[in-house]
């Protein structure tokens, strides 16, 4: 009689080392001082992954708990959902605008919707600042030239959505009493160079100061971005002050992004509520992860706000503002990204040469 085997077969055997190889154990969070200065937080005493593990490790590490997943996911999330709102309305707007849609008697060809791109300009700067965010919290533990390099992207985001808000709250949110102030016909060009600084003064900041970080690193942070954000929201500011909330469903909304902001401002600039009891908010509570999570909940309302300011303006903007306006605005978006990209290669190459010099 044949014997009959049950062992497992061979793919069954080789599955769990494959796994291994895949997915590897994470090693545990360490404290404060079992990782270089660069990478320590004020009043954060654990909750630390080591440095210089591979880079799957850091892309698993989404899924462990330490001092930054709330960082991370915070924003992985209003992404998200910034993609899904947006999506959402444009279906619910019959199409036309993603900024292209079909035309001619058969369907054929494009034209361009431009009473729209800056709405779409606007959702891909809100991408692009939560992605940069996210990656740079998620991944920027990896070494040193890692972390600058991040957090300089990280910076090159934050003035890609600093510029894209700025863009679309002019157009779609303005009221002809601001439009034809003379802030308003200095605003644009005023709103990209103050983007740009608030990108330079960041990276410089971060690249210049050594922890412990003195005051005035900060205030190299905060002053041009507090700056550029005064601007950047001076159309709603207007229409807040001399409209009747009433008037408009926009303007609560407005209302609750300019009180979200400035929310994420303060716990951004202070490190509440971990300076009162160092080591109690290390995983969750501490003042940046309420940073980014009141910021993440500015950057919805916000273009919640858009959306209907968009549908009040949409039919007379390309008539008030000009198609070769219009498209010229728009065309000073991916400029702009471009200048803080290439600011912060710069930067990132001056890093690069400063950790050389360092290791020497």
């Amino acid at each position: 009689m044949p014997r009959v085997s049950f062992a497992p077969p061979s793919l069954c055997l080789a599955l769990p080392p494959l796994l291994d190889r895949l997915l590897p154990s994470l090693p545990p969070t360490v404290r404060d001082v079992d990782v270089p200065p660069l990478f320590r937080e004020r009043f954060i005493r654990a909750g630390y992954r080591p440095v210089g593990l591979s880079w799957r490790c850091y892309v698993l590490s989404l899924f462990q708990i330490h001092n930054e997943t709330l960082n991370v996911w915070s924003h992985l999330l209003a992404a998200v959902g910034v993609v899904m709102r947006f999506l959402v309305f444009a279906v619910l707007q019959g199409g036309g605008i993603l900024g292209f849609r079909l035309q001619g008697p058969e369907g054929q060809g494009f034209s361009v919707d431009v009473s729209s791109l800056p709405l779409v300009l606007y959702v891909l700067s809100a991408i692009t600042y939560l992605s940069c965010s996210a990656a740079a919290h998620l991944l920027q533990s990896h070494s040193e030239q890692a972390h600058y390099s991040l957090f300089f992207l990280d910076y090159v985001g934050v003035a890609v959505y600093q510029y894209g808000s700025a863009l679309a709250l002019c157009l779609y949110s303005s009221d002809t009493a601001w439009t034809q102030s003379m802030l308003g016909h200095v605003f644009l060009p005023a709103a990209a160079l103050l983007a740009w600084l608030s990108c330079t003064a960041c990276c410089c900041a971060k690249l210049r100061f050594q922890r412990p970080y003195p005051l005035h690193r900060k205030l190299c942070q905060v002053v041009p971005m507090g700056v550029a954000y005064l601007l950047d929201i001076s159309p709603v500011a207007h229409r807040l002050l001399t409209c009747s909330w009433t008037s408009s469903s926009a303007l609560p909304l407005h209302f609750l992004q300019v009180l979200l902001f400035l929310l994420s401002a303060f716990f951004f600039s202070c490190p509440i509520p971990e300076r009162f009891s160092p080591g109690s908010f290390d995983i969750v509570g501490h003042g940046h992860q309420l940073f980014h999570i009141l910021l993440s909940l500015c950057t919805l309302a916000q273009q919640e706000a858009l959306f209907h300011d968009f549908l009040w303006r949409r039919p007379a903007l390309v008539r008030e503002f000009g198609e070769q306006h219009l498209l010229l605005a728009c065309a000073s978006f991916p400029c702009l990204t471009l200048c803080c990209t290439m600011t912060a290669l710069i930067m990132r190459r001056r890093a690069q040469a400063q950790l050389m010099k360092v290791q020497r």
